[in-house]
């Protein structure tokens, strides 16, 4: 029988040869010319069929392979019938139209669960320097200003507290989220509160120690330290009134992704003492920041790099790999974001030709 396609975007296997050469064996690989990957070329090449029907599209690196800007529904639809599944690397999807590729029966799989260890290491980073004051510590040694280094070396501490036994909420406990919860529940025995679409069921919660809440600004109201682990849907989560229901003094970690934080509210609350600091991985203009974040001291951030390590490219692209094979071997992926929807679509396709 012929081996089924798969469109391959981006750079060639670095990290996996083993898993290459397995995969590669099982499928056709088709790997576009980078030429053929901005979007003007690439939508050509879609609808001349260029590369006949495949079944499968492949993006193991998140650096490249995305010339072609944002999976919306005018590349969604240009892709052949034949296809049913696409897996990427990045644990966050909100440059991917899911709903739409559900809607022609398209599988989306992310790597989140490759990330988890690396998101998961440096939110632990930022919840303490929330606690900590690291960002007026950490500036102050920087300034190579004797008069800084001293009021921070003094100062600081009158303002800082220890996170444990202290409560986190979480909001979303998928495999990033539950990854942080035990390990700030472990390293800092803190007290884990999540809200999520769907409840954990008893054993997860047990595990970490997990209270759910129903009810969002609950939760936020409970929390010494919230911290954002769910994709963007398409709207801010985080406004001037979310922000408004957080605990007096309350503190607000940042992982998931900018888009999901209003942040003229997050510098309004942090100058108003609703917030007492705030640790942000993700910008909502990247790669601009905001400069009045920028230039609190209550405000530790970084450049997006919670997941930016070696090791998390390493499973991006196995674990790629390994979603369209058992995809195809099982007719269930590994890591698959938008399954229910496609049952949805299914079912909705059969119930309008009856």
């Amino acid at each position: 029988m012929p081996k089924q396609k798969v469109l391959h975007l981006g750079a060639p296997i670095k990290y996996n040869p083993d898993v290459y050469a397995r995969f590669s064996s099982t499928f056709e690989i088709i790997q576009p010319n980078p030429s053929e990957l901005p979007r003007e070329e690439f939508k050509r090449a879609l609808q001349e069929r260029r590369w006949g029907d495949f079944h499968a599209v492949f993006r193991p690196f998140w650096n490249t392979g995305g010339e072609m800007g944002n999976w919306d529904q005018e590349l969604i639809d240009l892709l052949p019938g034949s296809v049913k599944v696409m897996a990427s690397a990045g644990a966050g999807y909100d440059w991917v139209d899911v709903k739409g590729l559900a809607k022609r029966g398209i599988t989306y799989c992310n790597g989140a669960s490759a990330s988890s260890d690396s998101v998961s290491d440096m939110a632990l980073i930022l919840i303490l320097s929330t606690f900590r004051n690291l960002r007026w510590s950490h500036s102050a040694a920087h300034s190579l200003s004797p008069t800084a280094f001293a009021d921070a070396h003094k100062n600081s501490p009158l303002q800082s507290y220890n996170p444990r036994a202290r409560t986190l909420g979480i909001i979303g406990l998928g495999a990033i989220g539950y990854a942080i919860a035990k390990k700030a529940h472990a390293a800092f025995n803190m007290s884990i509160l999540y809200h999520d679409i769907i409840r954990k069921t008893p054993s997860i919660e047990s595990s970490i120690g997990a209270r759910f809440f129903d009810n969002l600004d609950a939760m936020l109201g409970a929390s010494d330290c919230v911290i954002v682990a769910t994709p963007f849907a398409g709207e801010t989560l985080m406004t001037r009134e979310r922000f408004s229901a957080f605990k007096k003094g309350g503190r607000f970690v940042n992982i998931a992704r900018g888009s999901l934080v209003d942040e003229d509210a997050l510098v309004e609350v942090l100058e108003e003492g609703q917030l007492s600091a705030a640790g942000l991985d993700v910008h909502a203009n990247e790669p601009y920041v905001h400069p009045r974040l920028a230039g609190n001291q209550r405000v530790f951030m970084v450049s997006h790099n919670a997941g930016g390590t070696v090791d998390t490219h390493v499973g991006f692209e196995r674990l790629a790999m390994e979603n369209i094979e058992a995809f195809f071997k099982t007719g269930k992926a590994l890591t698959p974001v938008n399954a229910h929807l496609v049952e949805q679509a299914k079912t909705q396709q059969v119930k309008s030709v009856l």
